[in-house]
């Protein structure tokens, strides 16, 4: 199962247990993060596509909130001896998808005891 959510003005594909990174949302570490604009949900039955959205909920807790690598940003003009250099960090959100509508993640057991049972 997977939908299509919209946050930050950009469009994501998630599916449960998914670790994602957002523009930064006003939201603390721990805290759970709510998803109305879901624009479409695919389950067994197939592919729901919403007008403009459908009536699905994702959730999901925030991991961390934090900044991303410095870029540089130089500007110019030629011929003309202006130059400015800047530097630019975007703040982000880390977030774990815990639900998707009804069905819920759970972490998937070790491979140790995967094997197990597999040898019953």
């Amino acid at each position: 199962m997977y939908a299509i959510i919209v946050t930050g003005g950009k469009q994501y594909r998630v599916q449960n247990g998914d670790i994602l990174y957002v523009e930064k949302l006003d939201a603390a570490e721990n805290e759970t993060v709510t998803f109305d604009k879901v624009l479409a949900v695919s389950d067994d039955k197939g592919l729901t596509v919403g007008k403009p959205y459908v009536d699905v909920k994702v959730t999901g807790v925030v991991l961390k909130n934090g900044k991303s690598k410095k870029i540089t940003v130089f500007t110019y003009k030629p011929k003309k001896s202006s130059a400015r250099k800047m530097g630019h960090r975007q703040p982000y959100t880390k977030i774990q998808i815990n639900a998707i509508g009804d069905e819920t993640y759970t972490a998937e057991a070790p491979a140790e005891e995967a094997a197990e049972e597999k040898a019953e």
